[in-house]
C-alpha cells in the first residue's frame, strides 16, 4: 500500500496574522530586502556563504561547493526553512576567460512562500564536478542528468548519471557550452557513416525489428512503390 500523502498548503508555516500574498510592485533592481533565510544561512554556515545578491527582489546566494550538500540538506530539513521543492538545476557559462561556470539550484519553500537561488562557482580549469542533491530531492534525478547532458557537469553521488536529451553515444560535446560547434565536429558524412554502422538490434525491440523485416516479404511492386514514397493505401 502506498504511503499516505499529506498535501502541502502554501504559507501554512507563516503566522496567522501574516499579510495575504500579493504580487509585489515597484521592486528595485538592486537593494531590496534579502530572503529571510540568508541571515540564518550565514549564522549556520559562516564563510561558506560567499556572496548574496538581491536582484529584482530575488535572492541569490553563492556558496562553497564543498558544503553545498550540507547547506541544501539543512535548508530542506530545518523547521524554520522547509525548502521542500527543487524546481530546477541548471548552469551558466560566461563567454569570459576569467569568469567561472556557475551551477544553479532553484529552491522553493512552499510552507513559507520563499524562493532561494543557490550558486556554486567552478573556477576555470577546475573539474566540472559538484555534489548531487539527489539524496535530498529525488526530483533532482532528471534535472541533474539534463544539466550533465547540456553542460558536461558531473554530479558526484548521482545514482544514474547518463545523457538525457542526447543519445548515449553522442560524442560531439555538450550543446549549451560556449565551445560547442554549432555545425558539429563531425561532418554529415561521418555522422551518416556512424549511423549506418550502428547495430539496430541494440536499439530496437523485437517487435520493431519484425515490422522492418516484414518489408522484405512484400510483393516487388509494392516494395518499389514504398521505396519511392508512393502511397499504397487510402
Amino acid at each position: 500500500m502506498n504511503k499516505s500523502f499529506t498535501p502541502v498548503v502554501a504559507g501554512n508555516a507563516l503566522p496567522s496574522d501574516a499579510p495575504a500574498p500579493a504580487t509585489p510592485k515597484a521592486i528595485a533592481q538592486r537593494g531590496a530586502a534579502p530572503n529571510p533565510s540568508v541571515e540564518a544561512l550565514k549564522q549556520r554556515f559562516g564563510a561558506a556563504v560567499q556572496r548574496v545578491d538581491v536582484i529584482w527582489g530575488e535572492t541569490t546566494v553563492v556558496v562553497a561547493g564543498g558544503q553545498l550538500l550540507d547547506i541544501v540538506r539543512w535548508l530542506h530539513d530545518d523547521p524554520g526553512q522547509r525548502y521542500d521543492y527543487l524546481s530546477d538545476v541548471t548552469a551558466v557559462e560566461y563567454r569570459d576567460l576569467e569568469e567561472p561556470i556557475d551551477v544553479v539550484w532553484h529552491l522553493r519553500s512552499l510552507p513559507y512562500r520563499r524562493f532561494l537561488r543557490l550558486k556554486v562557482k567552478i573556477a576555470k580549469g577546475a573539474a566540472l564536478e559538484v555534489p548531487s542533491v539527489w539524496s535530498v530531492y529525488r526530483g533532482a534525478d532528471w534535472l541533474e542528468r539534463e544539466c550533465y547532458d547540456m553542460f558536461g557537469i558531473r554530479f558526484t553521488g548521482h545514482p544514474d548519471l547518463r545523457r538525457l536529451l542526447m543519445w548515449e553515444q553522442y560524442k560531439e560535446g555538450f550543446p549549451l557550452r560556449k565551445d560547442f560547434p554549432l555545425r558539429g565536429r563531425f561532418s554529415r558524412s561521418e555522422q551518416l557513416r556512424q549511423a549506418l554502422a550502428a547495430n539496430p538490434e541494440a536499439r530496437y525491440s523485437k517487435e520493431e525489428l519484425t515490422i522492418a523485416q516484414a518489408f522484405e516479404d512484400l510483393p516487388d511492386d509494392m516494395r518499389r512503390r514504398l521505396s519511392t514514397g508512393e502511397k499504397t493505401g487510402e
